[in-house]
C-alpha cells in the first residue's frame, strides 16, 4: 500500500504547476494519510537526484511512488529504476539529453520571475543517469499526448512499451484536462477504486 507520494515537476516548472497542485489537492481530498512531497528542483540534474536519494532514503521501501512530468518523468523512472517503485509519468521525456541541449544558457522558470543558467554539464548528467531498459514495465502506468508539441508522443510510447499507456488523443505538454486522468493513475497506484 502506498503511504509516500512523490511529484517531479518538468524543466523551467515548479510545484506551482497546475498538475503539480491538481494531483496535491486530490491526495488531500482523497488519501490524506499519503505523506506528499514536490520539492522544487534545482537545474543541475545530479544535484535533483542526489537531494531527492536523500530524502527518499528516509521513506519506507515497498509504500513509496513516485508521479513524473516531463523532465520529472525522466526522473521518476531514473528513481523507479534505483528504488524498485511504482511510478506516474505525464508526457515523460525520453532523451532530456538530446532534448535540452539546445537550452543550454540562461533562462525563466515559468511560475517565478527567477532566471537560471542552464549548463553544458547539466546536458553530461542527464546523458550519464539514462537508464537503459525498464527492469519492470508494468510498474509504469504513462499518460501520453498525441498533440504533445514538445516530445513526440509515439517515441514515449515506444520507451514505455509493456507499461500501463493511456494514449490521450489530442491534448498537449501540459495536458490540458488532468484532472480527468488523476482517478486513472490514483487507481493504478492503488489510491483509489477503479473509475
Amino acid at each position: 500500500m502506498i503511504t509516500h507520494l512523490l511529484y517531479l515537476h518538468g524543466f523551467r516548472s515548479s510545484p506551482r504547476s497546475t498538475k503539480a497542485r491538481q494531483a496535491e489537492a486530490w491526495v488531500r481530498r482523497h488519501a490524506p494519510r499519503v505523506s506528499w512531497w514536490c520539492p522544487q528542483l534545482p537545474p543541475s540534474p545530479q544535484e535533483a537526484i542526489d537531494g531527492l536519494h536523500a530524502e527518499l532514503a528516509w521513506w519506507p521501501r515497498g509504500r513509496t511512488a513516485i508521479i513524473g512530468s516531463s523532465l520529472g518523468g525522466f526522473y521518476a523512472t531514473v528513481l523507479a529504476e534505483q528504488l524498485g517503485c511504482p511510478a506516474v509519468l505525464l508526457n515523460p521525456a525520453v532523451d532530456p539529453a538530446r532534448d535540452l541541449a539546445k537550452h543550454i544558457g540562461e533562462t525563466k522558470a515559468w511560475h517565478s520571475e527567477e532566471r537560471f543558467y542552464f549548463m553544458p554539464a547539466y546536458v553530461d548528467q542527464l546523458r550519464a543517469m539514462t537508464p537503459g531498459a525498464l527492469a519492470k514495465p508494468s510498474r509504469y502506468f504513462a499518460v501520453i499526448a498525441t498533440g504533445d508539441e514538445v516530445l513526440d508522443w509515439r517515441e514515449m510510447s515506444e520507451r514505455y512499451r509493456g507499461a500501463h499507456l493511456r494514449i490521450v488523443e489530442g491534448s498537449d505538454h501540459a495536458l490540458s484536462g488532468f484532472e480527468h486522468h488523476l482517478p486513472h493513475l490514483m487507481h493504478f497506484l492503488q489510491l483509489a477504486p477503479s473509475p
